[in-house]
Order: structure tokens, then sequence, then C-alpha cells
């Protein structure tokens, strides 16, 4: 019955979204011709189908059908400053206009500042730049098993490391939990080559380690789980992941593709008090430019250069240190050292209002959701925020298992419901809401909440079960 009356409100979304938006299906008709699905990223080809955008800058987008669309997906949480901000743009041009900024295929001083910036906030001592999270990852773990000469990839259930062998295992969550391979022709033994634990459980790290500790290579975790919902590290489990990895001679990999440059003006680890051995940096570190890179230990970085014997073959891409992207990484990483207290101030500040306004907007509908993206006693401020509808009060939003599991969320309400209900509303969110940039103001918030106070109307009495106290 519950998935039924689901499937006839998505019908009837459906219907409305296909004759808002008449553009952006004739576009993706077109589109499926020539590309897989019709696009180059599976989170973006949304059903019925994607939005086609047009342009954007600030906090807006504005697509084929004339909507200016609030964004609180603002590419991927890389664009902290909002689309296309001004003092990244303005040095690209200017930098186009004076014979520079496309592919030499030589070196040049950017990578070095860009690289010499990510060293001073961090504390690493070696980096090395490509060009997606996805590689950003491989190549860390492809490091640590040189390094130790082991085998084994743990990984925490839920966690997105990528579209690389390693992180394609113990993303989805089905009958058995995170346990699945998520894709076909994977090379070799690699199922066999990643165990995967939970997130913020303190207890199941160390029966993993007790079991497999003398053949793990390296524990590969986000401090701030990212497609697991938005779920800070409680520090005694990250703390607690330092001392078992180094106690058995693995290497700590802190994955900071989404986290790195999100909270304060360097990495997460920091705030925790912990210098993992290697760190993955993507998103906000390219300006909104596909930049990524790989940081820590010299002794672990440098085999992969000459002096370590070229063992591991980070060599680079064609657009690896892309000079353009190099400047536009520049420019916001200078940015954000220099007006460290004022943007995080502000995002901790709209981050949380937004958070408790939420909350608060169905409730006052009768409906029962709850919000994470919270910070804790480590992490000060918060610019994140993903919205959950759990099928009861009380529950404990502390793990994927807990947002993937039907018996304690619904997910696909957050994710197909919500998500189309909203974007009729010319509102996009992704993950429940996504995150919070400079570029959002308080009269875009309040336009926030009108949407979202208009579809807790629609959906109050729509959801099986959704009605506080049931």
């Amino acid at each position: 019955m519950k998935s039924q009356t689901l499937d006839a409100l998505y019908t009837e979304l459906a219907s409305e979204y296909t004759l808002r938006f008449p553009l952006s299906a004739k576009q993706h008709a077109k589109a499926k011709s020539v590309m897989v699905d019709g696009g180059q990223h599976t989170l973006r080809l949304s059903a019925p189908y994607p939005v086609y955008a047009k342009s954007a800058s600030g906090a807006y987008v504005h697509d084929l059908d004339g909507h200016p669309i609030l964004d609180f997906w603002q590419g991927h949480f890389a664009n902290i400053l909002g689309h296309n901000p001004p003092l990244i743009t303005r040095a690209l041009n200017e930098m186009l206009a004076d014979s520079y900024g496309l592919q030499t295929g030589m070196v040049d001083e950017l990578a070095y500042e860009l690289a010499s910036l990510v060293c001073r906030q961090t504390g690493a001592e070696r980096v090395r730049f490509t060009t997606s999270g996805s590689l950003a990852t491989m190549y860390a773990v492809m490091l640590a098993r040189s390094f130790t000469g082991r085998t084994l990839v743990l990984k925490v259930g839920g966690g997105w490391h990528g579209a690389q062998p390693w992180g394609l295992i113990g993303v989805t969550y089905g009958a058995y939990g995170f346990r699945a391979c998520e894709s076909e022709g994977l090379p070799g033994d690699t199922v066999n080559e990643v165990k995967v634990t939970r997130f913020n459980d303190g207890e199941a790290l160390e029966q993993i380690f007790a079991q497999h500790g003398d053949r793990i290579a390296c524990f590969i975790l986000e401090p701030v789980i990212g497609a697991g919902g938005c779920i800070p590290a409680e520090p005694e489990y990250l703390n607690l992941a330092r001392r078992l990895t180094e106690k058995q001679g693995a290497l700590l990999i802190l994955d900071e593709v989404i986290s790195g440059f999100r909270f304060h003006a360097g990495d997460v680890g920091q705030l925790y008090g912990i210098q993992p051995d290697l760190t993955t940096y993507g998103k906000i570190i390219g300006g909104g430019m596909p930049v990524a890179a790989v940081a820590g230990r010299k002794e672990v970085m440098t085999i992969a250069g000459r002096e370590g014997g070229r063992r591991v073959r980070f060599d680079g891409g064609t657009y690896s240190a892309h000079p353009a992207c190099m400047m536009a990484g520049k420019v916001m990483l200078t940015h954000l050292v220099e007006h460290e207290a004022e943007v995080y101030g502000r995002l901790a500040a709209l981050g949380q209002q937004v958070r408790l306004r939420l909350e608060q907007i169905f409730a006052d509908r009768g409906l029962l959701v709850q919000c994470t993206g919270y910070p804790n006693e480590t992490l000060k401020g918060s610019s994140l925020g993903v919205l959950h509808f759990p099928v009861k009060p009380g529950i404990d939003i502390h793990s994927p298992e807990v947002v993937a599991d039907p018996a304690f969320c619904m997910l696909r309400v957050r994710e197909q419901i919500f998500r189309l209900a909203m974007l009729l509303e010319d509102v996009y969110t992704v993950h429940g809401l996504g995150a919070l940039s400079t570029a959002h103001t308080e009269e875009d918030l309040n336009r926030l909440y009108d949407a979202c106070d208009r579809v807790a109307q629609r959906l109050r009495g729509r959801i099986p079960g959704q009605m506080m106290g049931l």
C-alpha cells in the first residue's frame, strides 16, 4: 500500500513537471540519441528527466525554460562562493586575454602556488594534483597498498569514494546492509580486497582490525560522510581510527573531497586534532574547475616520484594541473584564507538557521522530518544540510545504515518525491537539500522556507505513516 501511494504521488508530480519544463524535455530527448542516458553523471539525470541549465550566477541557475532556480546543490558542493563568483571569472578572463590559460603541456608557477597553499593550510608535506575526486582516492589507495605491502582496503558502508575499483564496494544498501559490489568489470579480486565497517561504530572498527589488522593497507573514510547522509564522525570514532591504523601499521586516508575547505580554510582532520597519512581533496580547491589532489606524508607521497623509484604510477594526465584550473583554485583558496572568519562564520550561521527552520516548517504542518549536517563539539559550524523522512520520532540518524534502511527512513521520499516537489517550486535540492554558499541571501532563504511550506502542505496526508505522532 505504501509503495502504491508513493507511486501515485510521484506520477502526479511528474505530470506537472513535464508541463513546467518542456524545453528541458526536448533537449533531453536529443541528448539521449548521442549520450548514454543523455548525460555524463548519473546523479544529475534525475527522473523523469533533468532540468537543463543555461546560465548560473550566485545562488541561482537559469534553465532552458527561463526559470530562476534557487540552487542548493551548487556544483556538487564545489561552489562555496556561489555560481561563477566574479573574483574567479575575472581572474580567468584576464588570464586568457593575456594569452595564457589553456593547456601548454609544460610546467608553470601556478601549480606550485596552489600546492603551497594546500600544504600550508593542511600541514601536508607533499601534494600532487589530478582532475577528479575518483582519481584522487584511487591513487591514495594505490599509494597505501604499495607503501604497506598489503592488499586489504577498509572503508565505511555507505561512503562514496568515487567510481574507482576500491570505491565501488559497499555503497548501496541492500538486504545484507552495505555489502554489494556496485559494478561489473572490476579487476581481479577487488571485491575480496575491500572490507566494510560501520560509520561511527567503534566496536565494529575494533573487531575488524582485530580480525584483519595485519593485512589492512588503509582505512579510507570521510570525516563528514557525504552521500551517506551528511553526518560528521564522532570525535571518539575518528581518534580510534587513528590509533588503530597506527598500531596495526595501516595508513589512515581521510577523504575530504567534500569537507576540505568547507568548514574552515583547511582540512577537517585538523579540527579533530588528527593528522592522517594521506588526505584527498577536490570540489572547493578547484574554484569551480576540475581540480583534485592527494596530499600527505612525504615518505608516502614520494613513492610516486623519482626519489621513491616511481613505485606507484601517479604520473598525472594531460589535464592534471591545467593552468586555468590552477588559477581558479589559487584565487579560491587565497580568498578563503584571507576572509576565513567572515566566510565561515556566515556559512555556519546560515546553515544552523536553515536546518532548524526546515524541521519546524514540516512539524508545523504535521510532518516528521529530521535534518543532518549539524555541527558537533569538534565542528563548530556547518553549512551542510540534509532533510530525512524518518518513519517514527526518536530515530538517531548517526550512520548511513539508518539513512538507507527503510525500517528507519523513507529514502524514496527524500530522493524522488521531495526533490521533484521542490523543483516544481523552482528550488534545486539533492539528497534532501545540499549546501549553503556565501551567495545565498536572507531573501533566498525566505524563498526556500516558503517553498518548503507549500511542499509540506502538499505532502501532508500523502506519505504513509508520516503524520506526527503516528
